[in-house]
């Protein structure tokens, strides 16, 4: 290989690795991916209600924390914080999901008139 003007020897050229085969489409592919609706909407149904709880839990645990209990205030508060943005999520989640399953399923809403 030959040196740059610096004295440094370039990288070697990236190559893909010789046994992962190049994937080429098929033509049975949809053209754009589509996520599972009814198992986001069970996922999203079951979880709102145990992350709601398990917010509440942690935040209740948190506040009956005295200053030498274990585990201390701040693990738990930082659990209630994380479980309700989980919480959040999967409502958000449900929401999306249902109004595109109404969407979907009521073809009328696409004719402006």
């Amino acid at each position: 290989m030959a040196d740059d003007q610096h004295g440094r020897t370039p990288p070697p050229a990236h190559r893909a690795h010789p046994r992962t085969p190049r994937r080429t489409p098929s033509g049975t592919e949809p053209a754009t991916a589509r996520s599972d609706l009814r198992l986001r909407l069970i996922l999203s149904a079951l979880f709102l209600p145990l992350f709601t709880a398990a917010t509440v839990g942690f935040a209740l645990w948190s506040a009956h924390q005295s200053p030498g209990d274990s585990p201390g205030s701040g693990p738990l508060t930082v659990l209630a914080v994380v479980c309700g943005v989980l919480a959040l999520a999967a409502a958000l989640d449900l929401v999306r999901v249902t109004a595109r399953r109404r969407r979907e399923s009521d073809p009328t809403d696409d004719v402006i008139g």
